[in-house]
C-alpha cells in the first residue's frame, strides 16, 4: 500500500458529521456512531491509494464503507428501543426496578455531532424531524439494508441510482427495499411529534411556561401543559407512566427529587432538550438529560435519562453550573 498523506485525511474529515448523523439513525447510539464513523474514517484513510474517482464520488465512497461498517455492528445486536416498547406502562409510587443494558436503549445524540453547520435552514429542519427519538426508534424495526436504504433515500434525499451504486445493488432491488421498509414503518409508525422551531413563538412559548413549572415545582401548572395521554420515562429503567394524572402523581412524590432542580436548554436529537441540574456543594451540576416531545401546543412525552455523566461525553459544551432564569434561556443553545 502506498504510503496515506496528511492531505488524505484532511479531504476525509469534512464527511465525519453528516456520516455521524447517517450512523446514528442507523445504529440508534451516538456513542456507537463516533465508533462507526471513526472506523470508517481509518478505512477510508488506509485504502484511500484505491479510491478511485471515477468509479464515484468520494463521498458516496465514504457512505458505502459506512454502511458496511454499521451493517457489521448490527449483525448481533438486539434491537434498540424506547421505554414504551419495552414495558407497559407503570402506576405512579412504584419503584423504579433495575437498570436496563444500555445497549437496549436508543440513546440520545448532540444535534452538533450530527446536523453539519453548512445545512440549509430546509435541510436543518428535515434533519431534526429524522433525529426524534421515536422516528429513530422506528428505524430500528428495519433490516440494516432496508434502513439503510431509507435513510439515505428519504432522509438525505439520495436518487435510487446513487444508492444502488453505494450498495453495489441495482435500482430495482432499491426501490423494492425502500418500499418494504416504508411498509414496515407505516406499521412502527413513529409517535407524531414537532421537532425544535426555535422560530415558532407558539413553541417557545410552550417551554419557558414548561421551564418555568419546573423550576418553580408548581406542578398544577406543569401537568396542565401536557397532553391527557403523555408520557414519561426515565432510562435506563424501564419505568414509565402513562396519562398526566400518573405524571401529576410522580411529581408530587417527595422522592422525585424534582424540587430545586433546574433546566438548562442544550441541542439534542433536533428536539427540545435540557440538562436537568441538581444543587450540590458547588452549585448546580448536571443530573440527566430531558428531551421532549411536544405537539399543537402540549408537551406530549418527556424522557428523562440519567446518567449525565456518560452522556455528557459526548456534548462539547458542558452546561454552566451557574444558570440564571428559564425565560431568558429558552432558545439559548439552538441556532
Amino acid at each position: 500500500m502506498a504510503p496515506t498523506s496528511t492531505s488524505d485525511a484532511e479531504r476525509l474529515e469534512p464527511f465525519r458529521v453528516e456520516l455521524t448523523g447517517f450512523c446514528y439513525r442507523m445504529l440508534g447510539s451516538g456513542f456507537e456512531a463516533e465508533d462507526a464513523v471513526q472506523e470508517t474514517l481509518v478505512r477510508a484513510w488506509r485504502s484511500f491509494d484505491r479510491y478511485d474517482g471515477r468509479r464515484g464520488s468520494l463521498r458516496t465512497w465514504l457512505y458505502s464503507i459506512a454502511t458496511n461498517v454499521c451493517v457489521d455492528m448490527l449483525r448481533s445486536a438486539q434491537r434498540r428501543a424506547l421505554t414504551m416498547e419495552i414495558d407497559p406502562a407503570a402506576q405512579a409510587g412504584g419503584g423504579l426496578g433495575p437498570p436496563v443494558p444500555e445497549r437496549a436503549w436508543v440513546l440520545p445524540v448532540p444535534d452538533d455531532l450530527v446536523v453539519p453547520v453548512d445545512a440549509s435552514p430546509e435541510s436543518v429542519v428535515l434533519q431534526r424531524e429524522s433525529l426524534r427519538l421515536a422516528f429513530v426508534a422506528a428505524l430500528q424495526h428495519l433490516p440494516p439494508r432496508q434502513r439503510a436504504v431509507l435513510i439515505l433515500r428519504d432522509v438525505l434525499c439520495w436518487r435510487a441510482d446513487e444508492v444502488a451504486q453505494l450498495l453495489d445493488s441495482s435500482v430495482a432491488s432499491v426501490t423494492s427495499a425502500l418500499q418494504r421498509a416504508r411498509a414496515t414503518l407505516r406499521t412502527a409508525a413513529p409517535d407524531p411529534g414537532e421537532p425544535l422551531r426555535p422560530s415558532d413563538s407558539r413553541q417557545r412559548d410552550l417551554l419557558t411556561r414548561y421551564c418555568t413549572a419546573f423550576e418553580q415545582h408548581d406542578v398544577s401548572a406543569l401537568v396542565a401543559l401536557l397532553r391527557e395521554d403523555a408520557t414519561m420515562s426515565m432510562p435506563p429503567f424501564r419505568w414509565s407512566l402513562r396519562g398526566r394524572e400518573h405524571i401529576r402523581t410522580a411529581l408530587l412524590d417527595p422522592r422525585s427529587g424534582c424540587a430545586g432542580a433546574r433546566l438548562l436548554p442544550t441541542a439534542a436529537n433536533g428536539s427540545p432538550a435540557f440538562w436537568q441540574t441538581r444543587p450540590g456543594s458547588t452549585g448546580h451540576a448536571p443530573f440527566a438529560l430531558v428531551l421532549l416531545d411536544v405537539l399543537d401546543g402540549q408537551v406530549t412525552g418527556i424522557t428523562t435519562y440519567l446518567d449525565a455523566d456518560r452522556l455528557l461525553t459526548l456534548f462539547r459544551q458542558r452546561p454552566s453550573r451557574d444558570t440564571h432564569g428559564p425565560v431568558a434561556r429558552v432558545g439559548q443553545a439552538r441556532r
